[in-house]
């Protein structure tokens, strides 16, 4: 499943389960504020399941898209979550936790930067960033969340995601 798009039954299972993940963990942690495993998860996806991530990203915004309606988030949602999923993909050959951590922080707090994007062309350059920088303190929770959870997580559910695709890939599961 890794680095060919074309699919397979066995690849639609799999991203099937990483969708309902990423939507349930998005929802899972919706009371906190800017604490989210969406970050790490896409990370986690791309490490394991290579370039078929980008199927899962979008069926995620799509189902996204259909729980709560369409808004600017959504266009957002179009450019962040492959863009990062492109940074893992060209980083892939990283090993280790801190990396990880630290990629995820980034992405935390650069992640309204990212998001004013749009505004740009609704309310100029000084509108964009007036947006930008009224959300830095939003930013530097996410940043925060970020690197604990992908600090904490990584390791072990990458562990286990690797263990998984090797019984996915090899025919194994097919006996649970």
């Amino acid at each position: 499943m890794k680095n060919t798009l074309k699919l397979t039954v066995s690849d639609i299972a799999v991203i099937g389960i990483m969708v309902a993940t990423l939507v349930g963990g998005k929802m899972a942690l919706s009371f906190l504020p800017n604490v989210e495993v969406v970050t790490l998860l896409i990370i986690l996806y791309t490490l394991c399941f290579g370039k078929k991530v980008i199927y899962a990203i979008f069926a995620f915004i799509c189902i996204e898209t259909f729980l709560y309606g369409f808004h600017l988030w959504v266009i957002m949602y179009l450019y962040t979550w492959p863009l990062l999923a492109l940074i893992t993909y060209v980083c892939r050959k990283k090993t280790g936790t801190l990396f990880w951590s630290f990629l995820s922080a980034f992405f935390g707090l650069f992640y309204g930067a990212f998001c004013s994007i749009p505004y740009i062309f609704i309310s100029g350059l000084p509108g964009a960033f007036a947006w930008w920088i009224a959300g830095i303190p939003f930013d530097i929770t996410h940043c925060i969340s970020n690197f604990a959870l992908a600090f904490v997580l990584f390791k072990p559910l990458h562990s286990t995601l690797t263990r998984l695709y090797g019984k996915v890939s090899s025919g194994q599961m097919s006996n649970y």
